[in-house]
C-alpha cells in the first residue's frame, strides 16, 4: 500500500471511529482531523466533490468546537436545580447509569445522600452531584457524576461556584469525596485546598 492510500483510509478511519465516540467533544474533534486529513487526500488525487463535502464538514466541526469551547465554563449556560432524594426523575437518571455509577464509586448508595442537584444545560441532564451533612457546617460529597456524552465538560464545578446551593443549608465548607482525589488538578482550579487528608472548599457566607 502506497502513502497516499494510507493517508486517504487513515483520514476516513478517524471519520468513522470518531461516529463510535459518547463524549461529543472528543467526536468533533476527531471528525474534524480526519475531515482534514481527507480534504488533503482529495485536493491531491483529485476528486473535487469529496474535497468540497470534507471542507465544508470540517467547518461545521469548527464551529461546534468553538460553540463548546466557549461555554464550557460559563455559568449562564448551566442551571442546578435541587430536587429531593426520592425524587422519581433522579432515580430514573441514578438507574440508567447505574453500572457506569457503580465502575467509578463502587460501594454508592442514595439513600445516604440528603441533598441531591442536578446540573441542566437547556432541557438537557448533564450531571448530578449528591451530598450530606457530615457535621461542624460541612457538607461532604458522595457523588459527582457527569453523563458520558458531557464528561469533557465537568459540568459538576457549576454546583461548587453556585455556593448558595450549600450556604442557604447553612454549610460554610464543602469535602471532596475520597474517590475525587484523582480529581485534584481540577478541584484545586475551584478552589479546593488540602486540610489535613480532605480537600476543602470554603464557601462565601452571606453578609
Amino acid at each position: 500500500m502506497d502513502l497516499m492510500s494510507i493517508i486517504g483510509w487513515g483520514g476516513s478511519a478517524l471519520v468513522v471511529v470518531s461516529l463510535l465516540q459518547t463524549r461529543i467533544l472528543r467526536l468533533r474533534f476527531l471528525n474534524l482531523i480526519g475531515c482534514v486529513i481527507l480534504v488533503g487526500f482529495n485536493l491531491a488525487i483529485p476528486v473535487w466533490p469529496m474535497v468540497g463535502m470534507n471542507a465544508v464538514l470540517a467547518v461545521i466541526n469548527l464551529v461546534h468546537l468553538w460553540r463548546l469551547l466557549r461555554h464550557r465554563h460559563d455559568v449562564e449556560e448551566y442551571a442546578v436545580l435541587e430536587v429531593n432524594a426520592g425524587d422519581a426523575y433522579l432515580g430514573h437518571v441514578l438507574t440508567a447509569h447505574g453500572n457506569d455509577i457503580s465502575k467509578f464509586n463502587p460501594g454508592f448508595t442514595l439513600a445516604a445522600s440528603p441533598y441531591a442537584f442536578l446540573v441542566q444545560r437547556g432541557e438537557r441532564t448533564v450531571g448530578v452531584v449528591l451530598a450530606h451533612d457530615a457535621g461542624d457546617g460541612r457538607a461532604q460529597i458522595d457523588l459527582d457524576y457527569v453523563l458520558p456524552k458531557y464528561r469533557d465538560f465537568t459540568p459538576g464545578e457549576f454546583v461548587y461556584r453556585r455556593s448558595d446551593v450549600f450556604t442557604d443549608h447553612g454549610f460554610q465548607q464543602v469535602l471532596a469525596s475520597p474517590r475525587m482525589r484523582d480529581s485534584a488538578p481540577y478541584l484545586n482550579k475551584l478552589g479546593f485546598h488540602p486540610d489535613g487528608k480532605n480537600l476543602v472548599l470554603d464557601l462565601p457566607q452571606p453578609a
